[in-house]
């Protein structure tokens, strides 16, 4: 019996590329929502708009793309819609894809997260979808990036987002 190929994603910066291992299993209407965005074009020009060290990088704002809008709004937009969490048993480790998401646990939509370290307090709090199997180095290297009070990085760290098929 074939099995289907786990879809790779590739986020590509000006510090590298990185890839990611999709969980359809884990996270089915996360994947499908992340994989048409991408698709999309949605998340190509966003940025990776907070970071964390020992914690993480977050990025996907659609809201990111003009550099003249003020650096205070980014990580307040989505696509206009909301997703239903899929909580699920991956354990937040080091290199985990997640969405991020306001207050309400149902409220995911474009952003998400890759942790730079384990971070088992927000297992079944986040939808886990992924995981990075190539260019951990390049994530390492964006949370480094100089940063002002609000995680914000100094510098733009753009990115595309590509699905290997």
């Amino acid at each position: 019996m074939p099995t289907t190929p786990t879809p790779h994603a590739v986020i590509k910066t000006h510090l590298g590329e990185i890839e990611i291992e999709l969980f359809p299993d884990k996270a089915p209407g996360h994947v499908e929502n992340f994989l048409k965005l991408a698709r999309q074009g949605t998340y190509d020009g966003t940025l990776f708009h907070r970071v964390i060290p020992g914690f993480m990088i977050q990025g996907g704002d659609p809201g990111t793309k003009d550099p003249k809008k003020p650096r205070s709004t980014h990580g307040t937009g989505g696509p206009g819609y909301t997703i239903k969490a899929e909580f699920n048993d991956t354990h937040h480790a080091r290199g985990v894809v997640s969405m991020a998401r306001a207050q309400d646990p149902n409220s995911a939509g474009s952003q998400f997260f890759i942790c730079v370290a384990d971070a088992g307090f927000l297992d079944r709090q986040y939808t886990a979808f992924g995981r990075v199997v190539r260019g951990m180095e390049v994530v390492d290297t964006i949370v480094t990036q100089p940063r002002d009070k609000a995680d914000n990085p100094h510098d733009r760290v753009e990115m595309t987002v590509a699905i290997a098929e």
